[in-house]
């Protein structure tokens, strides 16, 4: 087409090229386009109608995207993503596309993510429903269902007949699996119903202290002396609000058979005609009432908890405490006396750490198998083993154990692992490791397995330097690191960064192991100028980090944001300097994120000593097992609720329960599924999934194909755009369901046949790996960066 010449003198080039195109009838446009088109056609220079209607297309792209949101909205199509809407809007190429051009496009976009998301039409079905009930969005109603099942037959090629026997046999799958579901809601309500009747009738029966004297035979004074010894069971203590005292409430049951004891008490007490000083009465060997409280604690015996680890307790075991800050060389020193020994165990935080771990016995000479909570390495005839804390064997003896950042004791959600992994590391020489806070925690379970304890402490291999002054963004240098808090905030750093001409490297706690690794490799070789990431490298991952610069010197913890802790800016702030490559670490703080003099000041502050001295402890299987025979009760929740209330009292000298507050939503979700018994329950219970991410609801989905006989598919990510047009929204989603995976691969490990496919999946979890990683190569060209 010849190009039209501008008609008016007055009007720029672009703007008479568009009226004249306007004039000729092919379209219009609204006042509130044109300075887009203008700027579009300008580029395009000369244009003919052609160009500028292609132009026109680019300005109305996200008009149609959001109406393509809103159609698909309307009509229930809840599979539809806001990528395929975006991926269709930008394929129409007529700028005067109605909304059946626009669905036609999208239609032609599901097919191809269609065929994309299996093989065949079934495993299809299969990825794009568990999508969606992953993303929360689920159920389908029955219709949708249908309209998504003709859909993708028409996306893989089946017409007529087939379409007709494919659809009806998926609707008949369909049905049945959520009639199973909501069997098994109901039936897990029920029992949630029928625990907590029972708990609040125990509850109901209790008596108050004022009762107890009436109820043995006794004075108040003899009463309050033998509560104080143990020998009367306090069932609950209730704090008294405002007088900092409790409300003390006892089993009028147990008591009743205790009353037969109080004559013995009394004469044990009674001091002997020698004038020798009277002795303490021994606790009453009573056959309680089944399921009462103090039976289930004594079953339980958590108060005892260093008697579960047998053979720990067998070997004449010796702990040797390695304190010391980052990079003073803790790790390379208990390595070293791992690999002299004929058998050893290393217990990481990390699957990232197991390897390291075994890749650093192996540069020693040492050929180690590897088990983590997702995959299993032996090695024949080896007899070193790198773990994680959670996959403790406790049963094989070797002749060193190493037990690596002790520091993690205290942690919220894992520090019973650390408890379980000191206690009850099954050999004769146990090295723990830790930051210097975790030394009073150390001493006490020492204390409580009977073990003698050695204390080492290492200073820092380089000087650690608190910086002056606050460093701006744009004066990052090669070699810093860029700690922030939230995945958010770690790709806002990188894309301000990559505008500005850096090359960067990420590394946050949604990324695999395998990527991690990757992104440190950059930075170290070279490959990448700056680190950007969160706390994740606080742990592992020894990088040659000239610089740390804290983005802020607060931090969400999950309840509220509160300022950095001196344990924190320590553990981070050390991965400054590099013994070898920069000698002197330096810790500084963005400008605008805090003051470098509280950076200073928690760097000297001396170890902090925890708050509660005493050591986290949790059920395992054998004590599930028996809480679960002595109250008669096959129920996972309610025997987990009644540990929790029941089994260690909140006063006790030694133990505190840990928190278990996911391991009981999942068992109120999982304990109405048919198929599976109570120890397949409490499994599920200890999988790890993120509740945000919809983890519990895709645990009971799992587990009902499981208990119903049927396999359970791996998860999958369907296509993957481009790395260089790859959005953050479709980044995260392959960060989710890379995360999927590891549940996925997890349960695979103790249900083969439920979890078959581990092929697919581990096929599954590389190909994210590599996609991840080269999103996160991408610099200037990267949609994450626009």
């Amino acid at each position: 087409m010849a190009f039209l010449e501008p008609r008016r003198p007055s009007a720029s080039p672009a703007e008479a090229a568009i009226e004249a195109a306007i004039e000729t009838g092919a379209f219009t446009v609204t006042p509130r386009e044109m300075p887009m088109l203008i700027r579009l056609v300008e580029r395009r220079m000369p244009a003919d109608a052609d160009s500028i209607g292609q132009a026109l297309c680019e300005v109305r792209r996200r008009g149609w995207t959001a109406r393509l949101n809103d159609l698909a909205n309307r009509a229930g199509r809840i599979w539809v993503r806001r990528a395929d809407s975006t991926t269709a809007a930008a394929a129409i190429t007529d700028p005067l596309a109605d909304d059946g051009a626009l669905l036609a496009a999208l239609d032609a976009v599901l097919a191809v993510r269609f065929r994309a998301a299996g093989a065949k039409p079934g495993a299809a079905i299969e990825s794009v429903v568990a999508e969606i009930a992953d993303a929360g969005l689920g159920p389908l109603p029955a219709e949708r269902h249908e309209e998504l099942a003709r859909a993708i037959a028409a996306a893989h090629g089946l017409e007529g007949p087939a379409a007709t026997r494919f659809v009806s046999a998926v609707a008949q799958v369909e049905a049945r699996r959520r009639q199973e579901h909501r069997a098994a809601e109901a039936a897990a309500r029920a029992l949630r119903r029928e625990e907590e009747a029972r708990l609040r009738e125990w509850e109901r029966s209790l008596v108050e202290f004022r009762q107890v004297p009436g109820l043995l035979g006794c004075s108040d004074k003899e009463a309050l002396r033998w509560i104080g010894l143990n020998l009367i069971p306090v069932a609950r203590r209730i704090p008294a609000r405002g007088k900092g005292q409790e409300r003390w409430e006892s089993d009028p049951a147990e008591l009743v058979k205790l009353r037969p004891q109080v004559i013995t008490w009394r004469e044990t007490e009674q001091p002997p005609a020698t004038g020798r000083k009277r002795g303490k009465p021994a606790a009453p060997a009573l056959k309680l009432g089944r399921g009462a409280n103090a039976a289930v604690a004594r079953v339980a015996a958590l108060d005892r908890y260093a008697g579960h680890f047998a053979t720990a307790r067998a070997l004449n075991r010796r702990i040797t405490l390695v304190t010391g800050p980052t990079n003073s060389g803790k790790s390379h020193t208990a390595l070293d006396r791992l690999a002299q020994a004929e058998s050893g165990l290393a217990l990481a935080p990390l699957r990232l750490l197991a390897h390291e771990s075994r890749e650093a016995l192996g540069s020693r000479g040492i050929a180690a198998s590897l088990s983590t909570g997702e995959e299993r390495m032996p090695v024949p005839g080896s007899r070193h083993l790198a773990a994680t804390v959670e996959m403790c064997p406790f049963q094989a003896p070797v002749d060193v154990a190493v037990v690596d950042e002790a520091q993690m004791l205290q942690d919220r959600d894992r520090g019973a692992a650390w408890t379980a992994a000191i206690m009850g590391a099954p050999a004769r020489d146990v090295f723990v490791l830790g930051a210097p806070e975790c030394a009073t925690l150390v001493r006490r379970i020492a204390g409580l397995c009977g073990d003698p304890m050695e204390e080492v402490t290492l200073e820092r291999k380089g000087p650690l330097t608190p910086a002056s002054k606050p460093v701006a963004l744009g004066d990052l240098k090669s070699g810093d690191a860029l700690v922030a808090f939230s995945r958010r905030d770690v790709l806002d750093f990188r894309a301000e960064l990559v505008k500005r001409g850096k090359r960067v490297a990420v590394v946050y706690g949604a990324l695999s192991p395998e990527v991690r690794r990757a992104e440190a490799a950059r930075f170290r070789d070279g490959d990448a100028d700056v680190l950007v990431a969160t706390d994740a490298i606080g742990m592992g991952l020894n990088l040659p980090i000239r610089r740390v610069v804290f983005s802020t010197l607060r931090k969400f913890d999950g309840e509220g944001k509160r300022e950095l802790n001196a344990q924190e800016i320590k553990q981070i702030g050390g991965r400054a300097g590099r013994f070898g490559r920069f000698e002197e670490g330096v810790v500084s703080v963005l400008a605008g994120g805090g003051s470098p003099d509280f950076v200073r000041m928690m760097l000297n502050a001396p170890p902090a000593v925890p708050q509660d001295l005493r050591p986290q402890v949790q059920p395992d299987a054998d004590i599930v097992a028996a809480v679960a025979a002595e109250i008669g009760s096959d129920s996972l929740y309610g025997v987990l609720s009644r540990i929790r209330r029941a089994v260690l009292r909140t006063d006790d000298p030694n133990y505190r329960l840990a928190d278990m507050e996911q391991a009981l939503a999942v068992a109120s979700a999982v304990d109405g599924v048919g198929g599976l018994g109570l120890l397949d329950r409490w499994t599920y219970a200890l999988c790890p999934v993120d509740e945000r991410d919809n983890g519990v609801s895709r645990l009971a989905r799992w587990a009902v194909e499981h208990g119903g006989g049927r396999p359970v598919a791996p998860p999958t990510a369907g296509r993957l755009p481009a790395p260089e047009r790859a959005t953050r929204e479709e980044l995260e989603r392959a960060e989710k369901t890379h995360k999927r995976l590891v549940a996925w691969r997890w349960l695979s490990l103790r249900f083969e046949e439920a979890y078959p496919d581990r092929a697919e999946a581990e096929a599954e979890t590389a190909r994210l790996d590599r996609w991840i990683e080269d999103v996160l190569r991408q610099q200037r060209r990267s949609r994450l960066v626009a």
